[in-house]
């Protein structure tokens, strides 16, 4: 099965040759998520990292609600 990352281009004979456009910096951030999350498996953090993830995005929610952005803004 290909990557969706890759795409592939027909040379003149017809033949498909495979580019890699996208796929180094994103290998490398998949990377980095993948060892962060072995690792805090590993330590028995992981929950609490994912708690601290939830907490945060709750709170940019919130924070880009219409309401508290009308709060902010004066009701603008």
């Amino acid at each position: 099965m290909v990557s969706p990352l890759v795409k592939p281009h027909l040379l003149n004979d017809g033949n498909a040759k495979m580019k890699n456009e996208y796929t180094d910096p994103i290998k490398h951030v998949l990377d980095a998520l993948s060892m962060a999350t072995a690792i805090g498996a590993l330590v028995n953090i992981l929950p609490a990292i994912a708690a601290l993830f939830t907490i945060i995005w709750t709170g940019i929610r919130i924070w880009e609600s219409d309401t508290v952005q009308a709060w902010i803004n004066g009701g603008k």
